[in-house]
C-alpha cells in the first residue's frame, strides 16, 4: 500500500479515532499490508476487524497490534489505536462475506476498506498504474494466472492469490499495489446484479476481460441472461480511453462490443479476429499447443497449463499483453513458462506409482465439469498405456456444484450422463443430497452398471474406495465446488504412492 498516515486513513473512510490522540495519529504511518487475518499482521500494518464464522476479528485486535500493526479499522474500540467506523445496515455482498454480521460491524468495516482501496487507486493510477479488470462465468483464476505471467516482462505486477474476487478480497487486493507497480491484475465476481459495476468503481479498469457467460451462480441470477447483463457491467466500466478484450466464441460475451465506448479487442479459437489461435492439438497431459495470430504475426505457443479450455484464457491474457505493449515472442515464452499458480485448479501430477491425479477441486459449474471430464477423457486415451499395454483406466471423483438452484437437479444429471458418455471407468459420486443423487442416477440412466459408478457419503468414504482400487497408470479427476471439500482428497492422493496410506 501507499505509505499513509493514521490520520489520513481515518479522514478518507469518515472514521473517529479511539485510542490514539490526533497528533500521535498524524506521526504514525502505516507502511505494510492491509490484513483481515491477524496471524498474517506483519510491521508497519493496518488490521481490518471483520466478524468471523467461528471468531469475530475485534476480539484479535491487541494481538495485532502486538504483532505488528500501527492501527485497528473497526466498527467499535477495541483498546488499542484504531479507526472505528460506524456500524452499517446488512449490505449485500458476494461470496457470503458478511453472513455472520448481525450488527452490521463488518458492513462498517467493508465499506471502509472500499473507501481506502478507491483512494489508494485512484493515486496509483495517476502515476501511472495500469488495472486490468477479467470477469466471466469460469476461468477468471486461471486467466489471471496468466495474465500475470505475461504482463511480468513488462514491469512489476501485483495479482490476488487464489480467487481473491468479492467485497473483501477486491479491495484487499487493490491494497497490495505500491507506487512501483506497473499492473494491478483483479477478478470481478458477482452473485447480484450490480456486484461487478460496484468492484470496478473501487478500481476502474483502463482493461477490461470478459472470458464467458455460463451458468455458474444460475440460482442466484435465474437466467444466463441475467448473468450476461451482470457481466456486462465490466466492459461498461471501461472509459472510452481502455480496451476491452471479449472471447468473440461466446455469444453474449460478443454482443457486449455494443454496451462499452472502450475500444474492442476480439479473440477467438475457431475463426480469425484481432487475436486468435490456429488449429489446437493437446500433448499427452492435455496440454494445448496451437499458432497464436495476432494481425500480422504468427507465433507457435505451447501451453504449461492443462485442458482445452485454457486455450480462450490463453488468448485473453495474450490480448492484453500485446496492447499493453509485450511482443509476440515474448508472449509465447511467458505462456509456455506458465504452469498453475493457483490451488486445486487444473493441477495435473503423475505419483512415483504412475497414477495421475488431476486436482481441479477448488470450484465448479455445469462449464467446467465438463471441461475437466474432457481433459480425464483426453489424459487417460493418450500416453503411454498401463501394465501389460492395458488403456490407462480413468476416474472422476465429483462432488457438488453450488448454487444452481432449481437448475441443480437437471444440471447433476448431465454430469452423470456425460461421464459415462466419455467412457469414464469408474465415478465416485461424493455426497448425499438430492443433486448427487441426481449425478449418480444419470449415470445409472445413461447405461452405467455394476461397480462402475459409486456414491459414497463424503471425502473420506471416496478416498477409502481410491486406496484400496486405484492402480498404476490410473487417471483421477478431483472436481467440486469448493464447499464439498474435495481439495484435502486430492492433497492425499497427490502425496501418496499406491499402497502409502499417510
Amino acid at each position: 500500500m501507499i505509505d499513509l498516515t493514521v490520520a489520513q486513513i481515518a479522514a478518507i473512510v469518515g472514521g473517529e479515532l479511539a485510542d490514539i490522540s490526533a497528533a500521535d495519529a498524524a506521526k504514525l504511518h502505516v507502511t505494510g499490508t492491509v490484513e483481515f487475518d491477524s496471524r498474517k499482521v506483519t510491521s508497519g500494518g493496518l488490521f481490518l476487524a471483520l466478524p468471523g464464522a467461528r471468531v469475530d476479528g475485534h476480539d484479535h485486535a491487541a494481538s495485532a497490534v502486538a504483532a505488528g500493526a500501527v492501527a485497528v479499522l473497526a466498527a467499535r474500540p477495541v483498546g488499542v489505536p484504531a479507526i472505528v467506523v460506524a456500524p452499517a445496515e446488512h449490505v449485500d455482498t458476494a461470496a457470503g462475506v458478511l453472513e455472520h454480521d448481525s450488527d452490521g460491524s463488518g458492513a462498517a468495516v467493508l465499506a471502509a476498506l472500499a473507501k481506502l482501496a478507491a483512494a489508494v487507486a485512484a493515486e496509483l493510477v495517476a502515476g501511472g498504474l495500469t488495472i486490468v479488470g477479467i470477469t466471466g462465468s469460469s476461468g477468471k483464476t486461471s486467466t489471471k494466472d496468466l495474465l500475470a505471467a505475461v504482463l511480468s516482462p513488462l514491469g512489476e505486477v501485483i495479482a490476488p492469490p487464489g480467487s481473491f474476487n468479492n467485497e473483501l478480497g477486491h479491495p484487499w487486493t487493490v491494497l497490495r499495489a505500491t507506487p512501483s507497480t506497473d499492473y494491478l491484475v483483479l477478478e470481478l465476481s458477482a452473485r447480484h446484479p450490480g456486484n461487478i459495476a460496484a468492484l470496478a468503481a473501487i478500481a476502474p479498469p483502463a482493461i477490461g476481460v470478459v472470458l464467458n457467460v455460463g451458468t455458474a451462480h444460475l440460482g442466484e441470477f435465474g437466467s444466463r441472461e441475467a448473468i450476461a447483463q451482470t457481466k456486462s457491467e465490466l466492459p461498461q466500466a471501461v472509459p472510452r480511453s481502455g480496451v476491452v478484450v471479449l472471447n468473440a466464441d461466446d455469444p453474449a460475451v460478443a454482443a457486449m462490443a455494443e454496451v462499452t465506448a472502450a475500444r474492442v479487442v476480439r479473440i477467438s479459437r475457431n475463426r480469425e479476429t484481432d487475436v486468435w489461435a490456429g488449429p489446437v492439438t493437446l500433448d499427452e497431459l492435455a496440454r494445448p499447443q496451437f499458432t497464436l495470430h495476432a494481425g500480422d504475426v504468427a507465433i507457435d505457443v505451447n501451453l504449461a497449463v492443462h485442458g482445452d479450455h485454457q486455450v480462450s484464457n490463453a488468448l485473453c491474457a495474450a490480448a492484453v499483453a500485446l496492447e499493453c505493449g509485450a511482443t509476440a515472442a515474448q508472449v509465447a515464452q511467458a505462456l509456455a513458462d506458465a504452469g498453475p499458480v493457483s490451488g486445486h485448479r487444473m493441477r495435473v501430477s503423475t505419483r512415483t506409482d504412475g497414477v495421475t491425479v488431476i486436482d481441479d477441486a477448488y470450484n465448479a459449474n455445469p462449464d467446467s465439469m465438463r471441461a475437466g471430464l474432457q481433459a480425464l477423457a483426453w489424459i487417460s486415451a493418450s500416453g503411454d498405456a498401463g501394465p501389460g499395454g492395458r488403456r490407462r483406466r480413468s476416474w472422476a471423483v465429483l462432488g457438488e456444484m453450488a448454487e444452481l438452484g432449481d437448475d441443480a437437479i437437471s444440471e447433476h444429471d448431465r454430469v452423470g450422463r456425460l461421464a459415462v458418455r466419455l467412457d469414464v471407468s469408474r465415478l465416485i459420486v461424493v455426497g448425499t443430497g438430492r443433486s448427487m443423487s441426481a449425478m449418480h442416477q444419470g449415470a445409472v440412466m445413461e447405461g452405467s452398471w455394476g461397480d462402475e459408478v459409486v456414491i459414497v457419503a463424503d471425502a473420506d468414504a471416496a478416498l477409502a474406495v481410491l486406496r484400496a482400487e486405484l492402480q498404476p497408470g490410473d487417471v483421477v479427476l478431483v472436481k467440486a465446488s469448493n464447499a464439498a471439500g474435495l481439495g484435502a482428497l486430492a492433497d492425499s492422493l497427490v502425496a501418496e504412492s499406491q499402497g502409502d496410506t499417510r
